[in-house]
């Protein structure tokens, strides 16, 4: 799987000089949105990097590419859980983490849609169980496309840092942007992905006694 994944990155960095990267950077974001392998954070960190040396692609045209296959994927995935359900979550851990998404998506649905985009594996769990679950389309589609912008230019930010750092060293400067995008993609998932397990636990809490009391006093 790991040759593939470079085979890919390799035949995008190939194309930088082309306009038609910018296409194949949106439709590799958009496929992202629901198999987590495909590398599209790396390719845009990457053709940020080579475009600090070189001027193409450009960065302008780089973050919309990106954000709006980002965005469509994520839309797709949701409309997969929609017309599916949890059929596409088997699995014990993604059971337990579809549990978890859908009692954070009850407490803090925005929130929680906007930091998935930021794992891999969890955004793809959460847009899912946001569709099956009946969360509102128009909502999800306008905190799935401010995450998705932020993404991009998150990703082109780093990608273009790196580039600058090592302007005389263009491959290295690919190398450490997508290095460093995958640490810091790492550390995100560990965080954000005990917050999305914390709101879960959170939300399946049972109410106070008092509180319970109170509501069968009142019915």
């Amino acid at each position: 799987m790991t040759e593939i994944l470079d085979a890919v990155l390799a035949a995008v960095l190939a194309l930088a000089g082309s306009p038609l990267v910018l296409l194949v950077v949106l439709v590799l974001s958009a496929v992202d949105g629901l198999l987590p392998p495909v590398p599209s954070e790396s390719v845009v960190v990457a053709l940020a990097a080579v475009s600090v040396s070189t001027g193409s692609p450009s960065l302008w045209l780089l973050v919309p590419a990106a954000a709006v296959g980002a965005w469509v994927g994520d839309n797709l995935a949701y409309a997969v859980g929609r017309r599916w359900g949890p059929r596409w979550l088997r699995g014990p851990r993604r059971t337990v983490l579809r549990e978890h998404a859908a009692r954070g998506l009850e407490r803090r649905g925005a929130a929680l849609v906007f930091a998935a985009r930021y794992i891999p594996v969890g955004r793809v769990v959460v847009n899912l169980t946001a569709g099956s679950s009946g969360y509102p389309r128009g909502r999800f589609a306008v905190v799935s496309g401010a995450a998705a912008l932020t993404w991009a230019v998150y990703s082109t930010v780093i990608g273009a840092a790196a580039g600058h750092w090592f302007a005389d060293r263009p491959l290295l400067g690919v190398v450490v942007g997508v290095v460093g995008a995958l640490g810091i993609g790492a550390l995100v998932d560990l965080l954000l992905g005990r917050r999305i397990r914390r709101l879960g636990e959170t939300g399946a809490a049972p109410e106070p006694a008092g509180v319970a009391d109170a509501t069968s006093e009142v019915g």
